[in-house]
């Protein structure tokens, strides 16, 4: 059973129709990438899976871990496993980074029935992800994002992903606006936390992370739907024929 499953789902936001009869399936341990020119409503799927309160499910299903989770709430997803990396990070000041990590950490202690973290064992535990996802230590008396480049709040978010080790990490594209020093680092990273037992879902339309953290599954969206998949070496032919192939191919099947 796939750790994570969705099927024939269909999303509005407002009077429009974004996401149109669309199938995917993810399984424990498994790196999959969705592609797609901009405006495919890869973003949309994400956000949907995370329950967005602004976005209406119409028609179709969204199963984690074999439960149903179309109707539940966002903090609900959240503590059952899934994990969501932003493409735009929102900045909070006046709150540490200690502190916004601590909270998260507890809040996922506390639906799993376990004490508060000691400060010692967080202080530990911190340190651990910081060395694996290549984060520096004085990050942790900053503010949440606040004046941070956008390499750092996506090391960042790789960092929360080390830190809350969930079942399932939907990373909507990361690589956006990363040059090439910062996107090693955050390849890194993740290819450093999904240690096989994550499932992975990387949203991207550039094929230059796909280089860096490998595919077991491509998946192309055009129009709101899945409309071809493939391995790993489906990331080589977008990148030499771009999307307008995909374009006609649709076209084609609907003539």
């Amino acid at each position: 059973m796939a750790e994570l499953e969705i099927r024939n789902l269909h999303v509005r936001a407002g009077d429009k129709e974004i996401l149109r009869g669309l199938d995917l399936a993810v399984g424990k341990g498994e790196i999959h990438a969705l592609m797609g020119p901009n405006g495919s409503g890869k973003s949309t799927l994400a956000n949907a899976v995370m329950g967005h309160p602004n976005l209406e499910v119409t028609e179709g299903q969204i199963i984690f871990k074999g439960e149903d989770i179309t109707e539940a709430a966002t903090d609900e997803r959240a503590r059952a496993g899934l994990f969501m990396a932003f493409q735009y990070p929102v900045a909070v000041p006046g709150v540490t980074i200690t502190k916004y990590l601590r909270t998260i950490i507890n809040a996922h202690r506390e639906s799993n029935g376990e004490e508060p973290i000691s400060l010692r064992d967080f202080r530990q535990t911190v340190e651990t992800a910081m060395r694996l996802t290549e984060v520096p230590r004085e990050f942790s008396s900053r503010y949440l994002n606040d004046g941070f480049s956008g390499g750092e709040k996506k090391r960042l978010e790789i960092l929360q992903l080390a830190l809350q080790k969930p079942a399932m990490a939907i990373l909507d594209e990361t690589d956006s606006g990363l040059d090439i020093d910062a996107l090693r680092t955050v390849s890194k990273g993740i290819n450093a936390v999904a240690d096989g037992n994550m499932g992975v879902l990387i949203i991207t339309h550039y094929q230059r992370i796909l280089h860096l953290v490998e595919p077991s599954h491509v998946h192309v969206m055009y129009q709101g739907r899945i409309v071809k998949e493939g391995g790993p070496e489906l990331v080589t032919v977008l990148e030499e024929k771009g999307y307008g192939w995909i374009k006609d191919e649709v076209e084609a099947a609907a003539a």
